[in-house]
């Protein structure tokens, strides 16, 4: 009778220890999440304020000025709703403006231009990294939430349902080459 308790207290205590360093685990998920969605969030700004700069910096003809700060400050307005689609039609903006290289020569070749350019290309460079980063720690936090013992002893406690960001980040060849 003794063995028996000693045993149901031996496999209770070791549940007990493999559910504790499951949410412990879930809980660095999400601090991880938290953490890629600030440095997102970080780089995203970047891209928008080199974006709206270049935008005003008079080295754009003035359509493509218009629609390149149009652009970066919608995508710095947006409210969190809205911010997949602001952050899109930047890309689109960028694409627009810096599809062909000549643009971005002309960039160049103006006072100050090479600094614009070579941040500008960094810029459209690691938002893509920062989603993939981002999206990937998403991907892992779901999947553990998906397990039955994770749902069960509700182990994600209150914390939302992680969310991915879907945005088209595709850079403008003309940038993307300058930045490889």
């Amino acid at each position: 009778m003794t063995t028996t308790l000693i045993w149901i207290a031996v496999a209770l205590v070791a549940v007990g220890l493999y559910l504790s360093w499951t949410a412990g685990r879930l809980d660095r998920l999400h601090a991880r999440i938290d953490a890629t969605r600030a440095a997102l969030d970080a780089q995203l700004l970047r891209r928008a304020s080199v974006a709206q700069e270049l935008a005003t910096s008079g080295v754009l003809d003035p359509a493509a000025s218009i629609v390149l700060y149009e652009a970066a400050h919608a995508a710095r307005q947006a409210e969190e709703e809205q911010r997949e689609v602001a952050e899109s039609e930047l890309s689109q903006a960028l694409r627009a403006v810096f599809g062909e290289a000549q643009q971005v020569e002309a960039v160049r070749e103006a006072p100050g231009g090479e600094e614009a350019a070579e941040e500008l290309a960094q810029a459209v460079r690691r938002v893509p990294m920062a989603r993939r980063f981002h999206n990937d720690a998403v991907r892992a936090a779901r999947a553990l939430r998906r397990h039955r013992k994770v749902r069960w002893f509700r182990l994600a406690g209150h914390a939302p349902f992680p969310m991915a960001f879907e945005m088209d980040d595709e850079p403008p060849e003309a940038l993307a080459a300058r930045a490889a």
